[in-house]
């Protein structure tokens, strides 16, 4: 950095020394010192006939002691001239006595000597006023120096405009944006030179700036290349000591890309609002159809069941075997298909009903599930293990249809083995979130296929291996989605599976 400005404060302080010492009584002595001088060298050329001489020589001392002594000493010297002048000039000599025709011409030099002393001191004071002036115009300049070097080093656009809307200073920043030299634009108005469009008028922006000496706002501007770019300015009132408007600083950031990117993400955003809206009334109707066709389907198919099963006890004995396997096929399709259609208005309802939520036990909610698909476990022998589950918030039924879910899907992929071992635990527990898992060792699944295991309708396995609609997984996963949580699963071909599902109290407020 540029010393500059410390250097010209020291050269201040030693100027204030100097003249610290000038106000010692030696200043005085220069005025006695001075007279006394002019006084020899007056007597001198008086000695060698060169008459009149006096006069100059003491109003010489008298300019040159209160030039460097100042009033006090200018006050001494005009003393002393006047009585050097009388005692050795102005007949008769040797006397402080003036002759009365010599009255007038020793007023006249003892006026010119005052006056040439007045006009010494006035000029010298001057001289050392207009020397301060210039030592803190030094200091001021070079602090502006620097202070302009440092805003050079900035990459942010930074000038400087009057109240007339000239522009007095440019930056290295604001030449590199805009392209403009500093030289071609300091002196022209920043709204000719680049442009400007404002975001309201400006006799707004204007009063806001005088309330509070500051605005910010996103200005657009073009730039010496005809290019156009939007920068978020930011303005700067400056004010002299009494207060009174003198400048304003701007600077500017361009956010040209930024804005773009706003734009495009709000576009998007509108676009996939508006494909979420679309979405969301085609599951609407795709649920109420389902729930419709379902609905719709149960009577028939109940019709179609029991003339099948009236056929089968009224026909049996005339049937031959052959006639017998196509009805009993009949009515177990009509059984699967009861199945399916049950299934489809469970998971339906899910989608269409409100949610209670209370304070419930998760370990009691287990324990019915247990029980309610245990009636279907048979002679199959499982072994449960049951680890303590806490206390929840949750719609009931809700999580109770999810737990029976689960728990019959461990049931039904374990009964290949011959001890079923079922474990139900929870892995994390916090106030406001749990985490549950059900884990079986029964034939378990390729986790590439993991993705496919809560979609309706997705299988795994055959029909034929194991029964199933293919929708109790997905009812699963929108019960746990309702409650605020996620489920996943992991597992390994003949090494059994793990279902977790997360539950968060946070939404079941809400």
């Amino acid at each position: 950095m540029n010393p500059s400005g410390i250097d010209a404060s020291e050269s201040g302080a030693h100027q204030s020394s100097r003249t610290a010492r000038l106000m010692h009584p030696q200043r005085y002595g220069l005025a006695v010192l001075s007279v006394g001088i002019a006084l020899a060298a007056a007597l001198l050329l008086q000695h060698f006939h060169f008459r009149d001489a006096a006069a100059l020589l003491l109003l010489f001392a008298g300019a040159v002691s209160s030039w460097y002594g100042g009033p006090g000493p200018a006050v001494l010297t005009v003393l002393l001239s006047s009585m050097g002048f009388a005692y050795f000039f102005a007949p008769p000599v040797y006397s402080l006595r003036v002759a009365p025709s010599e009255l007038p011409y020793f007023l006249i030099f003892a006026s010119f000597a005052a006056l040439i002393t007045w006009f010494a001191t006035i000029r010298r004071r001057a001289e050392t006023e207009l020397r301060q002036v210039r030592n803190q115009l030094e200091i001021e300049v070079a602090k502006q120096t620097q202070q302009a070097d440092l805003l050079n080093l900035t990459y942010d656009s930074i000038f400087v405009r009057d109240l007339n809307a000239i522009i007095t200073y440019w930056n290295r920043g604001a030449e590199e944006f805009y392209g403009w030299t500093r030289k071609e634009a300091i002196g022209k108005r920043p709204a000719d030179l680049l442009h400007t469009v404002f975001p309201k008028p400006f006799e707004e922006i204007w009063k806001e700036l005088l309330q509070t000496d500051r605005w910010e706002g996103e200005l657009t501007h073009t730039k010496a290349n005809g290019v156009e770019v939007i920068v978020a300015s930011r303005w700067s009132l400056w004010r002299d000591d009494e207060r009174r408007p003198v400048a304003i600083l701007e600077t500017g950031n361009d956010i040209t890309a930024r804005k773009s990117w706003e734009e495009e993400m709000q576009a998007l955003n509108h676009e996939l609002a508006r494909r979420s809206a679309a979405l969301e009334a085609s599951n609407k109707e795709l649920e109420a159809f389902a729930y419709s066709i379902s609905h719709d389907l149960r009577a028939p198919l109940r019709h179609t069941a029991g003339f099948a099963e009236l056929l089968r006890k009224s026909a049996a004995a005339s049937l031959d075997e052959k006639s017998q396997h196509y009805l009993a096929m009949i009515m177990e399709a009509a059984k699967r298909m009861g199945s399916l259609i049950d299934d489809l208005l469970a998971f339906s309802r899910i989608s269409r009903a409100q949610t209670h939520y209370s304070n419930l036990s998760l370990q009691q909610l287990v324990q019915e599930a247990i029980a309610e698909v245990g009636q279907d476990a048979g002679d199959h022998q499982i072994t449960w293990t049951i680890d303590p589950l806490p206390d929840w918030h949750g719609d009931r039924p809700m999580l109770r249809l999810a737990l029976v879910n689960l728990i019959s899907n461990a049931v039904k992929f374990s009964r290949t083995r011959s001890q079923a071992n079922i474990e139900i635990g929870c892995t994390e527990h916090d106030r406001d979130h749990v985490v549950l898992f059900v884990r079986d060792n029964g034939v378990g699944f390729d986790m590439k296929y993991s993705n496919k295991l809560f979609g309706v309708f997705q299988r795994l396995h055959p029909q034929e291996a194991f029964e199933g609609t293919g929708i109790g997984l997905a009812t699963v996963q929108r019960i746990v989605h309702r409650h605020g949580g996620r489920i996943w699963a992991e597992g390994t071909v003949g090494g059994g599976a793990t279902f977790y599902f997360s539950l968060s109290k946070v939404t079941g407020a809400n």
